[in-house]
Protein backbone atom coordinates (compact mmCIF):
# COMPACT_ATOMS: atom_id res chain seq x y z
CA UNK A 1 0.00 0.00 0.00
CA UNK A 2 1.27 3.10 -0.64
CA UNK A 3 1.80 5.91 1.54
CA UNK A 4 -1.40 8.34 -0.06
CA UNK A 5 -3.23 5.17 0.30
CA UNK A 6 -2.37 4.42 3.86
CA UNK A 7 -3.36 8.27 4.72
CA UNK A 8 -6.51 7.96 3.38
CA UNK A 9 -7.59 4.41 5.33
CA UNK A 10 -6.37 6.81 8.20
CA UNK A 11 -8.93 9.60 7.83
CA UNK A 12 -11.37 7.44 6.50
CA UNK A 13 -10.96 5.17 9.95
CA UNK A 14 -11.10 8.27 12.07
CA UNK A 15 -13.39 10.59 10.42
CA UNK A 16 -15.74 8.55 8.23
CA UNK A 17 -18.69 10.27 6.82
CA UNK A 18 -17.87 13.41 8.51
CA UNK A 19 -15.49 13.70 5.24
CA UNK A 20 -16.35 16.03 2.49
CA UNK A 21 -14.04 15.60 0.33
CA UNK A 22 -9.70 14.53 0.07
CA UNK A 23 -7.61 16.77 -1.85
CA UNK A 24 -3.85 16.24 -2.52
CA UNK A 25 -1.73 19.56 -3.19
CA UNK A 26 1.80 20.81 -2.98
CA UNK A 27 4.76 19.38 -5.09
CA UNK A 28 2.94 16.27 -5.51
CA UNK A 29 0.73 18.00 -7.87
CA UNK A 30 2.60 21.07 -8.94
CA UNK A 31 5.94 19.88 -10.75
CA UNK A 32 6.56 16.34 -9.23
CA UNK A 33 7.64 15.09 -5.55
CA UNK A 34 11.43 16.11 -4.84
CA UNK A 35 13.38 14.13 -2.82
CA UNK A 36 12.51 16.04 0.25
CA UNK A 37 9.16 17.09 -0.01
CA UNK A 38 6.07 16.39 2.06
CA UNK A 39 3.30 15.08 0.89
CA UNK A 40 0.43 17.42 1.14
CA UNK A 41 -3.15 16.85 1.89
CA UNK A 42 -6.36 18.85 3.02
CA UNK A 43 -9.23 17.31 4.19
CA UNK A 44 -12.11 19.37 4.00
CA UNK A 45 -14.73 17.49 6.88
CA UNK A 46 -18.57 18.66 8.22
CA UNK A 47 -17.56 19.66 11.60
CA UNK A 48 -14.95 19.77 14.05
CA UNK A 49 -13.10 16.77 15.44
CA UNK A 50 -13.52 16.13 19.44
CA UNK A 51 -10.74 14.98 21.46
CA UNK A 52 -10.78 10.96 20.85
CA UNK A 53 -10.62 11.89 17.04
CA UNK A 54 -7.37 14.34 16.90
CA UNK A 55 -6.08 11.69 19.19
CA UNK A 56 -6.30 8.80 16.69
CA UNK A 57 -5.54 10.87 13.73
CA UNK A 58 -2.52 12.35 15.34
CA UNK A 59 -1.81 8.62 16.50
CA UNK A 60 -1.82 7.42 12.69
CA UNK A 61 0.02 9.71 11.31
CA UNK A 62 3.06 9.67 13.84
CA UNK A 63 3.16 6.22 12.60
CA UNK A 64 3.14 6.41 8.58
CA UNK A 65 4.94 9.80 8.10
CA UNK A 66 8.43 10.54 7.85
CA UNK A 67 12.28 8.91 7.56
CA UNK A 68 11.74 7.04 10.95
CA UNK A 69 8.84 5.07 9.45
CA UNK A 70 10.66 4.91 5.79
CA UNK A 71 8.04 7.41 4.42
CA UNK A 72 7.92 10.71 3.14
CA UNK A 73 7.31 13.32 5.58
CA UNK A 74 2.75 14.35 5.71
CA UNK A 75 1.80 17.20 5.85
CA UNK A 76 -2.02 17.08 6.61
CA UNK A 77 -4.42 19.75 7.36
CA UNK A 78 -8.13 19.54 8.49
CA UNK A 79 -10.89 22.44 7.87
CA UNK A 80 -14.53 22.27 8.67
CA UNK A 81 -16.47 23.11 5.69
CA UNK A 82 -18.29 25.95 7.35
CA UNK A 83 -14.89 27.58 8.46
CA UNK A 84 -14.15 28.09 5.29
CA UNK A 85 -16.99 28.82 3.32
CA UNK A 86 -18.32 31.32 2.96
CA UNK A 87 -14.24 32.34 2.50
CA UNK A 88 -13.56 34.74 5.91
CA UNK A 89 -10.03 35.73 6.61
CA UNK A 90 -8.06 34.49 8.49
CA UNK A 91 -9.92 31.14 8.06
CA UNK A 92 -9.53 28.49 10.83
CA UNK A 93 -7.65 24.99 10.66
CA UNK A 94 -9.35 22.65 12.68
CA UNK A 95 -6.54 19.97 12.97
CA UNK A 96 -2.39 20.07 11.61
CA UNK A 97 -0.17 17.92 11.31
CA UNK A 98 3.47 18.19 10.03
CA UNK A 99 6.90 16.73 10.75
CA UNK A 100 8.10 19.92 11.92
CA UNK A 101 5.77 19.61 14.81
CA UNK A 102 6.60 16.26 15.91
CA UNK A 103 8.88 16.89 18.94
CA UNK A 104 5.99 18.74 19.97
CA UNK A 105 3.24 15.70 19.46
CA UNK A 106 5.53 13.11 20.67
CA UNK A 107 5.52 15.44 24.02
CA UNK A 108 1.99 14.89 24.50
CA UNK A 109 0.52 18.16 22.49
CA UNK A 110 -2.75 17.30 20.57
CA UNK A 111 -3.59 19.03 17.37
CA UNK A 112 -6.47 21.82 18.14
CA UNK A 113 -8.31 24.82 16.20
CA UNK A 114 -6.55 27.59 15.64
CA UNK A 115 -6.57 30.77 13.54
CA UNK A 116 -4.04 29.82 10.27
CA UNK A 117 -3.24 32.12 7.40
CA UNK A 118 -1.33 30.19 5.91
CA UNK A 119 -4.72 28.05 4.76
CA UNK A 120 -5.04 31.08 2.01
CA UNK A 121 -2.58 29.89 0.36
CA UNK A 122 -3.04 26.19 0.87
CA UNK A 123 -6.77 26.85 -0.28
CA UNK A 124 -5.54 28.31 -3.49
CA UNK A 125 -2.93 25.53 -4.23
CA UNK A 126 -5.90 22.87 -3.38
CA UNK A 127 -8.02 24.98 -5.95
CA UNK A 128 -5.57 25.65 -8.67
CA UNK A 129 -4.13 21.48 -8.44
CA UNK A 130 -7.84 20.41 -8.94
CA UNK A 131 -7.01 17.05 -7.19
CA UNK A 132 -9.34 15.40 -5.48
CA UNK A 133 -8.71 11.95 -4.04
CA UNK A 134 -12.19 11.68 -2.48
CA UNK A 135 -15.26 13.49 -3.08
CA UNK A 136 -16.52 16.10 -5.55
CA UNK A 137 -14.09 18.91 -7.35
CA UNK A 138 -12.26 21.25 -4.74
CA UNK A 139 -14.10 23.96 -6.48
CA UNK A 140 -17.09 22.41 -5.52
CA UNK A 141 -16.33 22.86 -2.03
CA UNK A 142 -14.09 25.69 -1.26
CA UNK A 143 -14.24 29.07 -2.53
CA UNK A 144 -11.81 30.85 -4.26
CA UNK A 145 -9.05 33.14 -2.09
CA UNK A 146 -8.94 36.96 -2.87
CA UNK A 147 -5.55 37.92 -4.21
CA UNK A 148 -5.82 40.38 -0.87
CA UNK A 149 -6.00 37.68 1.39
CA UNK A 150 -3.25 35.69 -0.28
CA UNK A 151 -1.06 38.71 0.18
CA UNK A 152 -1.83 38.80 3.90
CA UNK A 153 -1.05 35.37 3.99
CA UNK A 154 1.99 35.82 2.29
CA UNK A 155 3.24 38.58 4.69
CA UNK A 156 2.27 36.81 7.56
CA UNK A 157 4.57 34.22 7.38
CA UNK A 158 7.69 36.34 6.67
CA UNK A 159 8.58 36.82 10.52
CA UNK A 160 8.60 33.12 11.25
CA UNK A 161 10.24 32.16 8.03
CA UNK A 162 13.12 34.48 8.88
CA UNK A 163 13.27 32.36 12.08
CA UNK A 164 14.15 29.96 10.63
CA UNK A 165 16.43 31.52 7.93
CA UNK A 166 19.46 29.81 9.49
CA UNK A 167 18.48 26.00 10.46
CA UNK A 168 16.17 25.71 7.42
CA UNK A 169 17.90 27.82 4.80
CA UNK A 170 16.61 26.04 1.66
CA UNK A 171 12.97 25.92 2.69
CA UNK A 172 13.00 29.61 3.57
CA UNK A 173 15.08 31.08 1.00
CA UNK A 174 12.55 29.04 -1.68
CA UNK A 175 9.60 30.18 0.12
CA UNK A 176 10.87 34.01 -0.04
CA UNK A 177 10.64 33.35 -3.81
CA UNK A 178 7.58 32.07 -3.77
CA UNK A 179 6.20 34.96 -2.29
CA UNK A 180 8.11 37.33 -4.30
CA UNK A 181 6.36 35.55 -7.40
CA UNK A 182 2.70 35.28 -5.61
CA UNK A 183 2.70 39.13 -5.10
CA UNK A 184 4.02 39.99 -8.33
CA UNK A 185 1.97 37.58 -10.74
CA UNK A 186 -1.04 36.79 -8.72
CA UNK A 187 -0.13 32.76 -8.84
CA UNK A 188 1.32 30.43 -6.73
CA UNK A 189 4.05 28.51 -8.48
CA UNK A 190 5.96 25.26 -7.37
CA UNK A 191 9.16 25.92 -5.48
CA UNK A 192 11.40 25.61 -8.14
CA UNK A 193 9.43 27.62 -10.43
CA UNK A 194 8.55 30.31 -8.57
CA UNK A 195 13.17 30.31 -7.76
CA UNK A 196 13.27 30.27 -11.65
CA UNK A 197 11.32 33.31 -11.72
CA UNK A 198 12.99 35.26 -9.18
CA UNK A 199 16.57 34.74 -10.53
CA UNK A 200 15.76 35.77 -13.66
CA UNK A 201 14.36 38.88 -12.15
CA UNK A 202 17.52 39.18 -9.39
CA UNK A 203 20.87 40.64 -10.07
CA UNK A 204 24.15 38.57 -10.43
CA UNK A 205 25.69 38.73 -6.57
CA UNK A 206 22.07 38.07 -5.07
CA UNK A 207 21.57 34.68 -7.32
CA UNK A 208 24.14 32.48 -5.90
CA UNK A 209 21.87 31.30 -2.32
CA UNK A 210 18.68 30.63 -4.67
CA UNK A 211 20.33 29.08 -7.01
CA UNK A 212 21.90 26.66 -4.61
CA UNK A 213 18.54 26.43 -2.54
CA UNK A 214 17.23 25.69 -5.91
CA UNK A 215 19.19 23.07 -6.52
CA UNK A 216 19.03 21.01 -3.52
CA UNK A 217 14.94 21.05 -3.79
CA UNK A 218 15.49 19.56 -6.74
CA UNK A 219 18.01 16.84 -5.93
CA UNK A 220 19.10 16.74 -2.20
CA UNK A 221 17.59 15.09 0.87
CA UNK A 222 18.04 16.66 3.83
CA UNK A 223 20.64 14.32 5.39
CA UNK A 224 22.65 15.41 2.54
CA UNK A 225 22.55 19.25 2.60
CA UNK A 226 25.36 21.45 2.91
CA UNK A 227 25.88 24.63 2.08
CA UNK A 228 29.56 26.35 1.85
CA UNK A 229 30.93 29.56 4.07
CA UNK A 230 31.05 31.84 0.80
CA UNK A 231 27.41 30.59 0.24
CA UNK A 232 26.31 30.79 3.59
CA UNK A 233 27.59 34.98 3.56
CA UNK A 234 25.53 35.26 0.62
CA UNK A 235 22.07 34.53 2.47
CA UNK A 236 21.47 37.63 4.67
CA UNK A 237 22.32 40.01 1.64
CA UNK A 238 19.94 38.10 -0.62
CA UNK A 239 17.06 37.76 1.91
CA UNK A 240 17.34 41.43 2.55
CA UNK A 241 17.04 42.16 -1.38
CA UNK A 242 14.00 39.60 -1.80
CA UNK A 243 12.52 41.20 1.39
CA UNK A 244 12.66 44.94 0.12
CA UNK A 245 11.26 43.48 -2.99
CA UNK A 246 8.32 41.64 -1.30
CA UNK A 247 7.68 45.47 0.76
CA UNK A 248 7.66 47.35 -2.16
CA UNK A 249 5.08 45.36 -3.93
CA UNK A 250 3.20 44.97 -1.08
CA UNK A 251 2.69 48.49 -0.31
CA UNK A 252 1.39 48.56 -4.19
CA UNK A 253 -1.54 46.02 -2.97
Amino acid sequence: MNQVQKIMGLVDAVLGAEVVGTYLHGSAVFGGLRPASDVDVLVVSRRPMDEQKRRALLSGLLQISGSRNRARPVALTVVVRYGVRPWRYPPTCDFLYGEWLRTEYEAGKVPQPEPMPDLALLISMALSGDHPLTGPRPAQVLDPVPQADLVRASLAGVPGLLDGLDSDTRNVLLTFARIWTTLATGQIKSKDAAADWALARLPPEHRPALEHARQLYLDCPYSEESWSDALRARVRPHTDHVLAEIDRLAAGN
